[in-house]
C-alpha cells in the first residue's frame, strides 16, 4: 500500500508533530541547562528539584506560546501577549529593588496604594515594607563589590590589583554571599520593629498609578511587602503591553522593527519593574508609530495629543521635542482639516499646562521635608554649568560626541541592567542583532519617506539624544568636565527606534528587491527572534543573580 506509513518528512510537516518536536527540544534544553549549572558553576542544589522546576516553567511557556499562536489573530495582539509573557519572566528573574531607582519608586508606589496622594516625610511604612527595604540594597552588584591593590615593599609599585565588579555572587573564605540570602533576611526582619524608612524625595503621582493599583490589589488580598512588589511590577508591565498594542495597531509599516524594540531585553527589564520608564517608553513608542501610519485623521490627533501631554506630565521638558514629529510627517498622510501648526500650538499649550500643574502639585502637597540638597553636592552647579555650555558651544558638542564614541553610541550597553550595575555581554550582542534583524525584516515596506520627513526624523532622533546628554551635563556633571556623567542606554531607546526606522526606510530602496521575507512571515520571524532573545536574556539575568558566576575573593 503506497503511503500506508507516512514518511518522516510528511510526518514532520504536520502542525501537531512540529509542536511536539518543539516541546521535546525545549525540555531537553532545560535538562542541559541544569547540567551546565552544575558543571560550570559548581551549583550544588538538588538537581532533580531544579530540573523539575525548569521543565515546569518551560511547559508553561510552551503552552502560552501555543495559545498566542492559536488565538491571537493580529500582529499587534500577538506582540502584546509576547511582551506580557517575556516581561513576566523578567519580573521574577530580577531580584527586588535592583532596577534603576526602584527603591524610591517602590516607596512612592506603596504610599499611593495606601491612599496617600500627598508627600509627607514624617510618615513611615508598615513593618514588612521597612524589612524589605532594609534587606535588599539597591544596585546589589555594586553594593558588594570589593576593590584591592597591593604594593611591592621595595619598589612601591602596584603588583596586584583587581575588583569583583559585575559578579553578584562572591565567595569570601568559603562563605557564599548572594542575593538569595536577602530573602531569608527579609523573613527574619519582618518580626522586628524596624521603623527607619520615610517617604522618598519623589513628588509625582501619575506615573506610579499602575504600580500602586497592583499593590493595592495585593494588599486587598493580604499580600505582604514582597508579594506587593511583584504585583506592582506585573501591573506596570500590563500597561506597557497595552501601549505597545496601541502603537502596533496604529503602525502600518515597520512593524517588525517596532516589535524588536519593544521586546528588547532592556525595554522589558524596565517594563517589568516599578520604574515609570515603563509608561514613558510605551508612550514614546505610541507617539513614534504615527510616523509609520498611512493616514492621520482627526481621531488620531486626539490620541497623539493625549499621549504627548501624558509623557510631558511624566517626563517634563525633554518630552516637548516629540512635538516635532507631526510637523515632519509627509503631507499626503495628513487627512484631517486640522492644520499642523494648530496641533502644535494646542499640544504645546496643553503639555506646558500639564507640566506646570504637576510641578505645582509636587510643591503644594509636600510636607515636613528637610532641605533637599543638590545632587552630587557642591561639585555640580546647574547655573554655572549652563553658563559654561552657552559660552563654549563647540566644546560642548565635542564633549557629547566624545561621550557617544567612548560608549559605542550606547548600543553596546543594551545588556546593562540596573543603574549601570550588571553587564551581560551576550545580551548586549543579541540585542543589537535583534535590532538589525527587525530593520532587515522591515525594508520590504514601501516607504512614504520624503527627503523632508527623513531629515526631520533624523534631526528629532539626534536632538533627543542631545537633549538627554545636555540635561545630564547641566544637572549631573561637574562644571567643565569633558564627559557627560550618568548616561545609560535606557535613555536612548526612543532615539534608537527613530534611527533604525530611518535606516529601514533608506535601505528599502536598496534591499527590497532582494528580500523575499515580508508581510506576516516577517512579523512572525521578528516575534520568534525577539521573544526568544528576551526569554534567554531573562534566564541569563536569573542565572547571574542566583546561580553564578561566583567570584572568589582573595
Amino acid at each position: 500500500m503506497k503511503h500506508a506509513l507516512p514518511s518522516f518528512k510528511r510526518l514532520f510537516s504536520l502542525p501537531a508533530a512540529r509542536w511536539a518536536a518543539g516541546y521535546l527540544a525545549l525540555q531537553a534544553c532545560m535538562v542541559a541547562l541544569v547540567y551546565y549549572w552544575r558543571v560550570f558553576y559548581g551549583w550544588g542544589g538538588s538537581a532533580f528539584k531544579m530540573t523539575a522546576l525548569c521543565c515546569l516553567a518551560a511547559t508553561g511557556v510552551f503552552a502560552a506560546v501555543w495559545l498566542i499562536c492559536t488565538f491571537a489573530k493580529t500582529f499587534a495582539s500577538r506582540t502584546a501577549w509576547v511582551v506580557l509573557l517575556c516581561g513576566a519572566f523578567f519580573c521574577f528573574a530580577n531580584p527586588p529593588l535592583q532596577s534603576p531607582d526602584e527603591v524610591v519608586h517602590y516607596q512612592r508606589s506603596y504610599a499611593i496604594s495606601m491612599g496617600r496622594f500627598d508627600f509627607d516625610y514624617e510618615r513611615g511604612y508598615p513593618a514588612d515594607v521597612n524589612a524589605l527595604l532594609e534587606s535588599f540594597p539597591g544596585a546589589w552588584t555594586n553594593a558588594i563589590t570589593s576593590y584591592w591593590a597591593s604594593e611591592d615593599p621595595v619598589t612601591g609599585d602596584v603588583v596586584d590589583a583587581g575588583s569583583s565588579a559585575n559578579y553578584p555572587i562572591k565567595v569570601r573564605g568559603g562563605h557564599r554571599e548572594w542575593i538569595g540570602l536577602q530573602f531569608e533576611e527579609y523573613q527574619k526582619l519582618k518580626t522586628q520593629n524596624i521603623d527607619n524608612w520615610r517617604e522618598p524625595v519623589m513628588f509625582q503621582i501619575l506615573p506610579f498609578l499602575p504600580q500602586a493599583a497592583g499593590m493595592a490589589a495585593g494588599r486587598l488580598f493580604g499580600l505582604g511587602a514582597l508579594s506587593c512588589l511583584y504585583a506592582g511590577r506585573l501591573a506596570n508591565l500590563a500597561v506597557y503591553a497595552a501601549l505597545c498594542w496601541l502603537a502596533l495597531r496604529n503602525c502600518k509599516r515597520y512593524q517588525p522593527l517596532f516589535a524588536a524594540v519593544m521586546l528588547l531585553p532592556l525595554s522589558l527589564y524596565l517594563a517589568a519593574s516599578l520604574s515609570y520608564d515603563a509608561m514613558l517608553l510605551g508612550l514614546y513608542y505610541l507617539t513614534a508609530s504615527y510616523y509609520c501610519a498611512d493616514e492621520i485623521r482627526t481621531k488620531d490627533l486626539a490620541v497623539f495629543l493625549a499621549a504627548f501631554v501624558l509623557m510631558n506630565a511624566v517626563k517634563p521638558w525633554i518630552s516637548l521635542l516629540w512635538l516635532a514629529l507631526p510637523l515632519v510627517l509627509p503631507r499626503k498622510a495628513w487627512k484631517t482639516k486640522v492644520r499642523k501648526w494648530q496641533l502644535a500650538v494646542v499640544a504645546l499649550a496643553a503639555a506646558l499646562a500639564a507640566t506646570l500643574l504637576v510641578e505645582w502639585y509636587g510643591r503644594a502637597m509636600r510636607f515636613n521635608y528637610p532641605e533637599i540638597g543638590r545632587m552630587l553636592g557642591s561639585d555640580v552647579n546647574g547655573g554655572q554649568q549652563l553658563a559654561f555650555v552657552l559660552s563654549n558651544i563647540p566644546r560642548t558638542i565635542m564633549v557629547f560626541v566624545g561621550t557617544l564614541y567612548e560608549n559605542c553610541l550606547f548600543l553596546g550597553q543594551l545588556g546593562t541592567f540596573g543603574m549601570l550595575d550588571l553587564e551581560l555581554p551576550l545580551v548586549q550582542l543579541l540585542s543589537v542583532l535583534v535590532l538589525c534583524l527587525g530593520t532587515a525584516l522591515s525594508v520590504h515596506e514601501k516607504s512614504s519617506l520624503t527627503p523632508r520627513s527623513a531629515i526631520g526624523l533624523g534631526a528629532l532622533a539626534v536632538c533627543y539624544m542631545g537633549g538627554v546628554m545636555g540635561a545630564l551635563y547641566i544637572t549631573y556633571t561637574p562644571v567643565g568636565m569633558a564627559r557627560v556623567l550618568g548616561l545609560q542606554a535606557r535613555y536612548f531607546l526612543p532615539s534608537f527606534l527613530m534611527l533604525f526606522v530611518l535606516l529601514a526606510a533608506l535601505l528599502s530602496h536598496v534591499l527590497e528587491p532582494r528580500l523575499a521575507v515580508g508581510g506576516q512571515k516577517a512579523g512572525r520571524l521578528a516575534l520568534w527572534a525577539g521573544g526568544g532573545t528576551a526569554l534567554l536574556s531573562a534566564v541569563l539575568l536569573a542565572q547571574h543573580y542566583f546561580i553564578g558566576p561566583a567570584y572568589m575573593m582573595p
